[in-house]
């Protein structure tokens, strides 16, 4: 089985309903991406994989909020994910997010999990310019835990202009994951480039775990991310997810499969291949608490 955790919602049932964006050439280094995609699209690129978890991340409310922040409320982006899972229960689970200063964020996580079924949180701290240690965000948390909601936190870099990058340095998740225990943390991306510190959060707490989306584009730094977590300890804590649409499943197994390529020729020391077999086929759902 396959499952991939982390993934965005089509905004898009058709084609038609696609407006005339541009590409994005600042995800990843090696090829620019589509910004817009329908439900075919996505359909059709997480063939290889047998579960996957999709969710989108709320603009932030507040009237000094950036101007370039074009994302949508976060009670219309559950709506859509919701529309979209319940259409493919058999293989897809939503997850819901909600934006830590807007008053009626936790009345939101009421309605998105008791009404729209989804079943987890997601959130993105410098996307959505919050203190993940601040009293608001705290109180998603305490929610969060209270009813056995896992939370995927956006962590790492980002080239938009406006994020926060020490917002979604993987330190915090430390203090989130001591003050909350019983909270399931998936920390994106292994925190790249600071997947050192992922992996110490990650280590120390029981309940926090890492995906290893968006890193396969930099060999050079996914290598070095997997040999410090072969020797850390934690490859068994990493869960597969492609972060669709800035990378694809089938895209992200084959660099995975790929990590000690870069090797040839060196006395460099590689990284179990079984252990990434187990990576790409683990089952995360079971480990969070959704199955």
């Amino acid at each position: 089985m396959v499952i991939d955790v982390h993934t965005h919602t089509p905004r898009y049932r058709t084609r038609a309903d696609v407006p005339n964006l541009p590409v994005n050439a600042k995800w990843r280094p090696d090829k620019a991406m589509p910004t817009g995609y329908t439900w075919d699209d996505y359909l059709a690129v997480m063939a290889p994989v047998d579960r996957a978890i999709c969710f989108n991340i709320a603009a932030d409310p507040r009237p000094a909020a950036y101007p370039e922040d074009n994302r949508a409320p976060g009670h219309v982006l559950n709506d859509e994910t919701a529309a979209f899972v319940q259409a493919h229960q058999e293989k897809f689970i939503g997850f819901l997010t909600v934006h830590p200063h807007d008053p009626g964020a936790l009345e939101e996580m009421e309605r998105a999990t008791q009404e729209l079924g989804l079943k987890g949180v997601k959130l993105g701290p410098n996307y959505q310019n919050f203190d993940p240690l601040c009293e608001e965000a705290f109180r998603v948390y305490g929610y969060a835990e209270a009813h056995r909601l896992p939370v995927l936190f956006h962590q790492g870099t980002s080239p938009v202009r406006f994020a926060d990058l020490d917002f979604a340095h993987p330190r915090h998740m430390d203090r989130v994951a001591t003050t909350f225990p019983d909270l399931t943390i998936i920390m994106a991306h292994m925190g790249h480039p600071w997947q050192i510190d992922c992996f110490t959060v990650v280590r120390k707490h029981p309940n926090v775990w890492a995906d290893i989306s968006a890193n396969f584009y930099r060999e050079w730094s996914q290598y070095n991310a997997m040999r410090l977590a072969t020797e850390w300890g934690v490859l068994d804590k990493l869960l597969f997810a492609s972060d669709f649409p800035a990378a694809t499943p089938q895209e992200t197994m084959d660099g995975l499969r790929r990590v000690n390529a870069i090797l040839d020729g060196t006395h460099l020391p590689r990284v179990p291949e079984d252990k990434i077999e187990e990576m790409i086929h683990r089952d995360s759902l079971a480990l969070l608490g959704l199955a």
